[in-house]
């Protein structure tokens, strides 16, 4: 049970406010402040517990002495606890979308449709997975040789402020699955649901230590947590100074990391494609204020549609109600921080002052922590607009005049996460599907995914795969026992 004085009321729902460490919800001495997006000066959600170095140390702690427990839960055993969180998620599945609707400013319907729902469906996929999973084993050289996945150790899994809970569920479900403990810490912008889902992780009946959370500032709390020699995983999404930072520390320990790092990806138009629908779908990157790492924000666009394109992406653009996140008839939601809305306007000023095209938006809104969605057209390729993730309402527009200088536009960042491709020619869209330097392709639609299938990026949008048996095998030590023929039984 968790201690009364490290409870808020966020609107109605109760959210612990404190580290769970070794199943015991602890306090620091300082907190930090959680602020609601939808009013930010007058909507104080909570003070949350300010973790630093020992509170860091006394997690891993945790999870070390909770790993000899965990670890030795047979797969049946692990998957009936993550299938019993599951039926928790979709229990509370409005008070988490309520709370994060609040806390990060995504929409409350779609975070009750798709995101909340997604992380129940996330601890059921590896829940099933682990125990479907079947050793291999072949003969060779007279041996039998027989190849396991054992429990890697305490892992330290850090998620980023965007669709903070489905996030977190992606990376703790297949720690959790294959045997390993966690130390789960979220982003600070964004703290509140996964305090909720560690809540239900205990109610679900996790051994004491198996999962544990630490809030607080990243180069305060995180940077100890990645740093201690105890750790033998670590899972991260987030920037890319940030996984620097981290990708130091795992090696100087010799510890395995997994890092997603967002991308800048090309959203291809081709002039024999369902133009309507390309057009209405890039319109759409604008959903969550473009918050989102998979968002197609490089409108490259053959020049012969050029004017048709452009017509039918504004008329779709201004459709789009921005509005109050709790509000079903909102599309668009305002910025998750002052601070973030004050970077992404950096990156149009700069813009505009350097000459490019500001072809639509470009301005902060009065009154909210909303952006105007905003489109603009380079002066080069090299510009920072098109070069860098802005991560907010901003695309930029380019036109193309054949295939291959598509691919050599939609090629040409440091970044390759995901690429939306738009054409009815299926060899077009096969020749693309291995041209474009990108981690997930779609042709033709857009975040419709099988879940086992790899997850991540090239360049530097990461490092590693999440999915399926992907993200299995990371979060295991693989051994192979290899024993002679002739053994009797």
């Amino acid at each position: 049970m968790t201690d009364e004085s490290l409870v808020a009321d966020v609107d109605g729902v109760s959210v612990p406010t404190g580290h769970l460490i070794g199943g015991v919800w602890v306090d620091s001495p300082t907190t930090f402040e959680s602020r609601s997006p939808l009013g930010w000066d007058d909507m104080l959600l909570a003070n949350i517990a300010r973790g630093d170095a020992r509170t860091a140390a006394a997690a891993v702690g945790a999870a070390v002495e909770g790993f000899t427990t965990w670890s030795r839960y047979s797969p049946t055993e692990r998957a009936e606890v993550l299938h019993r969180l599951a039926d928790l998620i979709e229990a509370n599945n409005e008070q988490i979308a309520h709370v994060e609707c609040l806390d990060m400013g995504f929409l409350q319907e779609s975070m009750k449709l798709r995101l909340v729902a997604r992380g129940a469906v996330n601890f059921r996929l590896y829940a099933d997975l682990i125990v479907e999973h079947e050793d291999r084993r072949w003969d060779a050289k007279s041996m039998d040789n027989h190849v396991i996945r054992m429990p890697a150790g305490p892992t330290a899994v850090i998620t980023p402020w965007n669709a903070p809970f489905m996030l977190s569920t992606w990376k703790l479900a297949p720690a959790l699955a294959s045997g390993n403990t966690v130390i789960h810490k979220p982003a600070e912008w964004s703290p509140l649901t996964a305090a909720l889902l560690a809540q239900l992780a205990v109610e679900a009946g996790f051994p004491a230590g198996a999962y544990n959370l630490v809030q607080g500032i990243g180069h305060e709390v995180g940077a100890a947590l990645v740093a201690d020699e105890r750790l033998r995983r670590i899972t991260f999404t987030g920037s890319v100074p940030t996984a620097r930072l981290i990708g130091k520390s795992a090696a100087e320990n010799i510890v395995p990391f997994t890092a997603e790092l967002g991308g800048k990806n090309p959203l291809i138009v081709f002039a024999d494609s369902d133009i309507a629908a390309a057009a209405k779908k890039a319109a759409w990157q604008y959903d969550d204020s473009g918050q989102v790492c998979l968002s197609g924000t490089r409108l490259l666009v053959e020049e012969s549609i050029r004017d048709e394109f452009l017509e039918i992406f504004h008329a779709e653009s201004d459709a789009l109600v921005i509005g109050d996140s709790r509000d079903s008839a909102t599309d668009v939601a305002p910025m998750a921080h002052p601070d973030h809305r004050e970077n992404v306007d950096g990156f149009v000023q700069r813009a505009r002052a350097n000459g490019d095209t500001i072809v639509r938006g470009g301005n902060k809104m009065p009154g909210s922590l909303h952006y105007e969605l905003t489109l603009i057209e380079p002066t080069s390729n090299n510009s920072e607009v098109v070069q860098n993730e802005i991560f907010g309402p901003v695309l930029t527009f380019q036109t193309f005049t054949d295939e291959a200088e598509a691919i050599e536009l939609a090629n040409s960042t440091q970044y390759g996460l995901s690429a939306i491709v738009y054409t009815g020619s299926r060899e077009r869209a096969e020749r693309l599907g291995e041209e474009l330097r990108a981690g997930l392709v779609w042709v033709n639609t857009f975040l419709v995914r099988d879940l086992t299938a790899p997850f991540g990026g090239c360049g530097i949008s990461g490092i590693g795969r999440e999915g399926g048996d992907h993200a299995l095998d990371f979060h295991a030590d693989l051994k192979t026992v290899m024993i002679l023929d002739n053994t009797t039984t």
